[in-house]
């Protein structure tokens, strides 16, 4: 009887620990030198992890990053250096329940609240009177458009753009394709918890590649580290409160795309066009036909929803095009 007890506690306990995620995933040296870099603020009461680096002498420029999703600031690293030698200075923060800032459950994320981070922040830097550069993509693009609709009526506390480019973002409900699970999580009630601790990074790893070109795919310790990024804090936790961003795009669909298609602030759009989460050539047609202020770069046909990780050289060039046209 005493070695069948022993035989059960070989089994569950294994099983026990995949469900809790026990231990979490380390960062590999490159993510440990971002995190280490970086710098915190106190906003409501939760940190907020944050880079802020000075660059090119000369020139008073600033740009601020705001990434996706499930992803962090840490999706920038490849491009930082090349920025860091444009801008004077560049900034990039992980949202309240993303990468190394705090990730409060249970809690309602919203929009609206990660507007308020990066206004926070702004203050924090001492930069609420400087002209912004925002470079956003994916669940960025909707927090620069809420910042945008508050810049555009002189809300309290708004930042100052001097230029807007946005990336991949499901910015349009209608042509917006969120994966299986995704609408799973965000929708499942009372079963999120269950899913939420039962997505590993097996699953995670086959999520993210399929928003990857097949040519374009990270490598192991890319996949590992964006692995990191979202248990850091048990991130994997907070999955279902964060998504309801998507339900939330299409209940404020009428202010986040109408603050896009009337603003005078320059704008562009860098797109790549495999993305199976908003699809060539729906998505990019429908921006054509709404925000006929902007200007756009369609990247080559092998990229997808991440650019700026796929083609950092090609990003860059739509990007210097960009902020060198006006």
């Amino acid at each position: 009887m005493r070695e069948w007890w022993i035989h059960v506690a070989l089994i569950c306990v294994p099983l026990v620990a995949v469900y809790l995620h026990i231990p979490p995933p380390q960062p590999s040296p490159a993510l440990q030198q971002w995190h280490s870099s970086g710098e915190e603020f106190t906003f409501r009461g939760w940190t907020v992890f944050y880079r802020d680096s000075y660059g090119a002498l000369g020139s008073s420029d600033v740009i601020i990053l705001l990434h996706g999703f499930p992803t962090s600031s840490y999706d920038w690293n490849k491009i930082w250096e090349p920025l860091t030698q444009r801008f004077n200075r560049v900034i990039a923060l992980d949202f309240l329940g993303f990468g190394f800032s705090d990730k409060p459950r249970p809690h309602s994320y919203s929009i609206f609240e990660q507007a308020s981070v990066v206004e926070a922040l702004v203050a924090h830097l001492g930069l609420s009177h400087q002209r912004l550069n925002v470079l956003s993509h994916d669940y960025g693009d909707t927090v620069a458009l809420e910042l945008l609709y508050r810049s555009d009526q002189n809300r309290t506390g708004h930042l100052t753009f001097n230029s807007l480019c946005l990336s991949n973002g499901g910015i349009f409900p209608e042509t917006h394709h969120p994966r299986l699970l995704q609408t799973l999580l965000k929708d499942s009630g009372f079963l999120s918890p269950l899913l939420m601790r039962l997505t590993n990074y097996m699953i995670f790893q086959k999520g993210i590649g399929d928003v990857f070109g097949p040519y374009t795919q990270p490598t192991d310790a890319e996949f590992w580290d964006m692995w990191t990024g979202l248990r850091h804090n048990d991130g994997n936790l907070v999955l279902d409160s964060v998504l309801q961003y998507i339900n939330q795009r299409l209940k404020h669909r009428e202010r986040w795309v109408g603050a896009l298609t009337s603003t005078f602030v320059p704008l562009h759009m860098i797109y790549g066009p495999l993305d199976p989460v908003n699809p060539h050539p729906h998505f990019i047609r429908l921006y054509q036909q709404l925000v006929q202020r902007s200007t756009f770069t369609v990247l080559d046909q092998h990229i997808s929803h991440y650019p700026q990780l796929e083609d950092p050289t090609g990003f860059l060039n739509a990007y210097f095009n960009f902020i060198h046209s006006f």
